[in-house]
């Protein structure tokens, strides 16, 4: 008989399903995924270019995990971070491209930001992307500048802030961000092992920094932020920082996570190479 585990965040119990998903086998592994307005989960793999034979960027599955499509087998050099947006979009950070691609659900692309293999315009090895609530993003670009990038709806870039260091403010590795209702900006600062909370215009906030190497953050419809680090841990914070609770649902951290339809968490992990899901139960 297989065992079910279970982990308390917060006041919700939860089962942990590992692995999940009908994920065809593919020269990519897993490093992040995403979930759209219609429950469809986006799956992304990452390879090494230079090396690695060809596979898809990009497996879709069903709220059930059912396989449904795969796509984007030269979309890539070196797929990064994933996340929907308005209007069923799908962003896909390029980190070593230097370039964030905006696609529709079949993997035809719409946009493009930034210029391909020009570090500096803007992006110089960005690391993820997050939509606000009036249709802008902030691009965070993490491993060459630790900076972050504010764009207009139309891709416009509006503002920048940040630099390398470890002062509060400053960056090592700006590595996940999530907008929250009212335009703060929450950002995954990872080797300096906290979380950092900005306004929209890049004011800092506060610094949090019960981390280790925090990897990703993603906020609900209450502004609750969960921040997944390399412990590993899953934490769950107030909109104001406070932690509301913390567990271990993966073995050895996950690289990224996204939230799915009645409360469900996933978390993308790249070793082992699978996605864990985790599904609210009653105690």
């Amino acid at each position: 008989m297989k065992t079910e585990l279970h982990v308390q965040l917060g006041t919700t119990l939860f089962g942990i399903e590992r692995p999940w998903g009908a994920l065809p086998l593919t020269p990519g592994r897993i490093t992040d995924l995403a979930v759209d307005k219609d429950g469809l989960v986006h799956v992304l793999l990452r390879r090494d270019s230079a090396v690695d034979p060809a596979g898809p960027c990009v497996v879709t599955l069903a709220a059930d995990g059912a396989f449904v499509r795969s796509w984007g087998e030269t979309l890539c050099l070196d797929a990064h971070k994933i996340a929907t947006g308005p209007d069923g979009v799908i962003a896909i950070v390029d980190r070593d491209a230097h370039r964030v691609l905006f696609c529709d659900a079949h993997g035809q692309v719409q946009q493009q930001i930034s210029e391909s293999h020009r570090p500096g315009h803007p992006f110089n090895h960005p690391s993820d992307i997050a939509f606000a609530p009036d249709g802008g993003f902030y691009v965070a670009d993490g491993y060459g500048h630790g900076r972050i990038h504010r764009f207009d709806r139309s891709g416009s870039q509006i503002a920048s802030w940040g630099s390398v260091g470890t002062a509060p403010g400053a960056f090592l590795t700006p590595h996940g961000i999530c907008v929250l209702s009212d335009g703060r900006v929450i950002v995954a600062d990872r080797e300096n092992s906290r979380v950092q909370s900005f306004t929209a215009d890049g004011r800092l906030l506060a610094v949090w920094d019960a981390f280790l190497r925090p990897q990703d953050v993603v906020a609900d419809a209450d502004d609750r932020i969960h921040v997944c680090d390399s412990i590993p841990t899953l934490s769950l914070l107030s909109p104001d920082g406070a932690l509301l609770g913390r567990c271990r649902p993966v073995l050895n951290g996950a690289h990224g996570l996204w939230l799915g339809a009645a409360g469900d968490i996933f978390l993308a992990e790249t070793n082992p190479n699978r996605i864990t899901r985790l599904f609210p139960v009653t105690p």
